[in-house]
């Protein structure tokens, strides 16, 4: 067990998916397993049962099954033993049939699961949290947040809806996100691939689910064990994004991001400052965040549904009212203010920071840093500040070949170089000779 977070590799309970042992028990079209086994075939060229059982993750028996079903067709022909398993080749006749299926879809990877099963382990994996304050203290050890704040955060946690941080930028709210999948202790099974309408639709990704060891029961190969997901998006996020995108080469579809996060958490950090508009992306999600069911079409048209068991964090230093309406505000039960520090918070923030990295605290330099900001002409204190004018100033030792120290000169310095000067009345009342110039 992970000390720091609590994961303890274990499944959530009765959520293993068993081991198909025939064609039948995989839930999917048996001309999608023969298609999967010839176009795998293609690619080795010589291959095995031993080898395309574990391409496929599927069990020897099913693969046997289809390499006899084969035979008898005539579209592969064996080329020797290797210890006690056949050496086979496709035929002129398999090759030709393995192009043709191959140009109505490029996959050759681990066999896809069916979406009714999907939709049972994504229902049977759902997250069940149990937090109080002493477990939130050890998801956060490492930043420092008020016991007022970690009160309103518990119950968010244990919805496990949707969760609006919102407030000044600067606060902690990415900070906090990051931090969220601690609160998880077991790990979920995600499939490769599922299949909908014969076709096949990634889900597994190395970039966004983190696979791990599992020595527990036997399970379906099909599967992936992986701490649950954690994805965030910023101001690259698309409308596209929330949709199935198919390669039109390869025919293969690529999930969602909400597939994706199934069964975790998804992110939307800096919200209101994507390309999509917000209201758009609200308005796609209305019917998801209130019945937890979403709902993808195919290109051609095929509509079908899929759970959407996810925590959704919207994270913005923008008012929530401007970016939702009432009836979507209404739909997000969990509301978090994140905001500017008081004195003693931000003091305790620097002298973690300090000791993090290396250098001497002392209240004196936390108030001297204070009065430096407010006299910059900040108006309230922000979380961020402690951290990032320590590397300025760190910056500024270096620059000089010194070793880095909080002194009242250094601090004075990386102050000036961090906050922007206010224009002064008099330039702000001149025009800007780039406007006369256009006009």
């Amino acid at each position: 067990m992970d000390s720091q977070t609590g994961f303890s590799a274990k499944p959530t309970h009765g959520s293993l998916p068993p081991v198909p042992r025939a064609i039948g028990d995989l839930g999917i079209p048996e001309p999608v397993v023969t298609d999967l086994v010839l176009r795998r075939a293609q690619i080795e060229g010589t291959t095995s049962l031993g080898s395309l059982s574990q391409a496929l993750k599927l069990s020897h028996g099913i693969v046997s099954a289809v390499f006899r079903q084969l035979q008898q067709q005539q579209l592969v022909e064996v080329r020797g033993m290797v210890g006690e398993d056949y050496a086979f080749q496709l035929t002129s006749a398999g090759l030709r049939l393995a192009a043709s299926r191959r140009e109505l879809c490029h996959y050759a990877g681990p066999a896809p699961v069916s979406l009714p099963d999907y939709n049972r382990m994504v229902r049977a994996q759902a997250a069940k949290v149990k937090l109080g304050m002493g477990r939130l203290r050890e998801v956060f050890s490492d930043l420092v947040v008020t016991d007022e704040q970690l009160s309103q955060l518990g119950p968010a946690l244990i919805s496990q809806t949707s969760l609006f941080l919102y407030g000044p930028t600067g606060n902690g709210k990415t900070s906090l996100a990051e931090r969220l999948p601690r609160i998880y202790r077991d790990l979920v099974f995600v499939p490769y691939a599922v299949e909908v309408d014969g076709q096949v639709i990634l889900v597994y990704d190395p970039v966004v689910h983190e696979r791990v060891d599992y020595e527990g029961h036997e399970f379906d190969g099909r599967y992936v064990p992986c701490r649950r997901p954690f994805l965030a998006v910023g101001g690259e996020m698309t409308s596209s994004m929330l949709e199935l995108r198919v390669d039109p080469a390869s025919q293969i579809y690529a999930a969602p991001l909400q597939m994706k996060a199934n069964n975790g958490i998804l992110v939307i950090d800096d919200f209101g400052r994507q390309v999509v508009p917000p209201h758009k992306l609200l308005n796609r999600w209305i019917v998801p965040l209130d019945r937890r069911v979403d709902y993808l079409s195919l290109s051609y048209g095929v509509k079908f549904s899929i759970p959407f068991e996810l925590m959704v964090v919207f994270s913005t230093n923008l008012n929530p009212r401007r970016l939702a309406d009432d009836a979507f505000l209404r739909r997000i039960h969990n509301k978090v203010y994140v905001g500017a520090v008081e004195p003693p918070v931000f003091d305790e923030i620097l002298r973690c920071v300090a000791l993090s990295r290396g250098l001497a605290y002392s209240p004196e330099v936390a108030a001297i840093l204070r009065d430096l900001c407010w006299r910059a002409g900040c108006t309230e204190l922000r979380a961020c500040y402690p951290g990032d004018l320590c590397r300025v100033a760190e910056s500024i030792a270096s620059f000089e070949d010194r070793p880095a120290e909080l002194s009242a000169g250094d601090l004075e310095r990386a102050v000036a170089i961090y906050f922007t000067r206010p224009e002064p009345e008099s330039a702000a009342a001149e025009p800007d000779p780039q406007d006369e110039a256009e006009d």
